[in-house]
């Protein structure tokens, strides 16, 4: 079976046609074109608006043209993950899909059902012409993964409905009514480099196979952080055997949990065995530590044919891992008012070191404001204390939950009808576009449901293929339930 078999056809033939587009965030230049063709093609009204949003319209059909206005969205980026021995570029390459059982997966790389298959249920909309439904907008926001940038951008008076349908949740039959703000953090270490000892010898550290995941919806989960892993191990190298950091690479993307890191380091050929011995005592701790949540960690450490010719001075590569594992990472608080809610968490998501520059990029996110900034500030202190430059940018606030909304009680209720069985309405620990949207459409009633993905922003990603259907029949039955003007 293939992606090509799966029910319901018109969602599955739309999203299959969208993973054979390439679309990692900010390189949306090639989904945009598909999405006015696709559009043009079906005589479908669509336009590109002033940044990069794609916008849709579709004329309420006979005797619902007195509903409120619905807005189907969703973001046309993904983020670009795939394993260290998979050939792909995420420019150039085609999703491959495979079905997994009840799921479907991708070969080695993220899926892109967060957000594809959201897009996907707003475009079936659009094209199927059986629906009963009043006014409908499908809004496709680009930039979503790494700065909400589309939704930040959207002008006010663009879109004409009152009834935002985010389709960005992962969880089928939970229906979403606020979110978490996010905020950048960036620490930059500067250092001078120093020419290596010599008869030296050049090796590198790699902590790979972790889980990794969302650094939103997983941070809950306490999984492994590939850098801190990393950091834990190498510090004691440089206190006991003065070992000499020359490179440290971990993670890629501020929102997703790091689970590949590489330390390249200088060794006196001397204490090689001793630092052997610690690295794998070291890592066994780790292991040990995380075995129901990373079964799948390795350690490797290998000789490197080429030798390396300078390191970062001692002061700074000490400085620098010790403030990796001083800093605030995983799970600050838990929400006092939702029960099972992360509340505040900051992801210590990206290492680099190039051109005199160690730079240390982390996301952290809070459903309270204030404890979002409490966290920066000690994010600030740790790494201004250790000598680096700290700064934040591109911060949004949440979206503050209003319970007793039409829509919510609309969506309860014909979800009720057509399972049998209540929606548990939450909020969730990530970011999503509707914080950012109510503030340009503070009239907007809105809610946010979609099908149950897994392990989204990893080469894991899957999306669970009877969901897909399910909340497909959900989206057909609210339009018909939309309340009137």
């Amino acid at each position: 079976m293939t992606i090509k078999d799966l029910e319901p056809k018109i969602v599955w033939d739309n999203f299959y046609g969208l993973t054979r587009v390439p679309r990692p965030s900010k390189h949306e230049e090639k989904v945009q074109q598909y999405l006015l063709d696709w559009g043009k093609a079906r005589g479908i009204e669509v336009f590109r608006d002033d940044t990069g949003n794609i916008i849709f319209r579709k004329p309420a059909t006979p005797g619902y043209e007195n509903r409120r206005g619905v807005i189907f969205q969703g973001h046309m980026d993904m983020v670009p993950q795939k394993t260290a021995d998979t050939v792909h570029d995420f420019l150039t390459d085609p999703i491959e899909t495979e079905v997994i059982g009840e799921w479907l997966g991708a070969k080695g790389t993220t899926l892109g059902a967060d957000n594809g298959i959201g897009v996907c249920l707003g475009l079936s909309v659009l094209e199927d012409n059986t629906l009963k439904h009043g006014p409908v907008e499908v809004l496709v926001t680009y930039d979503e993964e790494t700065g909400m940038t589309g939704a930040e951008c959207l002008k006010p008076g663009v879109l004409q409905g009152d009834i935002l349908l985010n389709l960005d949740s992962e969880t089928e039959g939970e229906l979403y009514i606020g979110c978490a703000g996010g905020l950048d953090g960036t620490a930059d270490f500067r250092y001078d480099t120093v020419a290596a000892p010599e008869g030296w010898q050049s090796w590198k550290l790699t902590v790979k196979g972790l889980a990794g995941g969302h650094s939103g919806m997983d941070i809950i989960l306490y999984r492994a952080n590939a850098n801190r892993a990393a950091a834990r191990i190498v510090l004691p190298l440089i206190e006991k055997y003065g070992v000499k950091i020359a490179d440290f690479k971990g993670g890629s993307l501020r929102n997703a949990i790091p689970f590949e890191a590489e330390v390249t380091m200088l060794v006196n050929p001397e204490t090689l065995a001793s630092v052997k011995a610690d690295i794998d005592k070291a890592f066994g701790e780790i292991k040990a530590e995380f075995a129901e949540t990373d079964p799948s960690a390795v350690c490797l450490f290998e000789a490197l044919e080429a030798p390396v010719t300078e390191y970062i001075e001692d002061g700074v590569a000490l400085r620098a891992v010790k403030s990796v594992l001083a800093c605030p990472n995983g799970v600050e608080r838990m929400s006092a008012s939702v029960e099972g809610l992360t509340e505040t968490s900051n992801n210590l998501a990206v290492i680099r070191t190039e051109n005199g520059h160690l730079v240390i990029r982390c996301l952290m996110r809070s459903s309270v404001d204030s404890a979002k900034e409490a966290l920066a500030l000690r994010m600030r202190s740790v790494f201004e204390l250790a000598g680096a430059e700290f700064t934040t940018c591109g911060g949004y606030s949440g979206w503050t939950p209003k319970p007793d909304t039409p829509i919510i009680a609309t969506v309860k209720e014909v979800y009720r009808k057509l399972y049998g069985q209540e929606m548990k309405v939450m909020a969730i620990h990530a970011g999503l576009e509707c914080a950012l949207l109510g503030a340009k459409y503070p009239n907007w009633d809105m809610v946010s449901f979609g099908p149950t993905i897994v392990h989204p922003h990893s080469p894991d990603e899957r999306v669970k293929i009877d969901t897909v259907g399910r909340t497909w029949e959900l989206v057909k039955a609210l339009l018909e339930n939309i309340p009137e003007k």
